[in-house]
């Protein structure tokens, strides 16, 4: 299957979006699809060979799972590269468009269970989320 690619543009300096999407105290903040679910915890060894590892979860506790990740490629401001347990790879872009605005773009290898259009809505959920989330804060 073809990787999926979406992308957001948000009013904020590059500096800011990559900190808030890369530090735990923020990622709990954003990190979920619905306004139903949380991330109740975040772990970020940003570098290359370390890991991402985040809880998401129903707030109701009726349903839960752990994203986990290995980093193996970063530049710092501008670009990651990891993969998932699976193997399944994801990139993130940080392009910075001027001193207060910069896109962000994923792509990512499917998974199987769930259609293309059901990861796209849920992945561009939670960048839409994220988005908010620096904007206003």
């Amino acid at each position: 299957m073809d990787p999926i690619k979406i992308d957001i543009t948000i009013l904020s300096p590059v500096e800011k979006v990559w900190n808030y999407f890369n530090d735990p105290k923020h990622i709990t903040k954003w990190n979920f699809a619905h306004e139903t679910w949380e991330c109740p915890s975040a772990e970020n060894d940003l570098r290359v060979g370390g890991k991402l590892k985040v809880r998401m979860e129903a707030k109701d506790k009726s349903f839960g799972f752990d994203f986990e990740a290995i980093y193996d490629e970063i530049i710092p401001n501008a670009h990651i590269k990891y993969h998932l347990e699976d193997g399944r790879k994801v990139e993130i872009i940080f392009d910075k468009i001027d001193d207060h605005t910069t896109k962000v773009t994923e792509i990512f290898d499917p998974e199987k269970q769930n259609s293309v259009e059901m990861q796209r809505e849920g992945w561009y959920a939670i960048l839409n989320n994220f988005h908010k989330y620096v904007e206003n804060h």
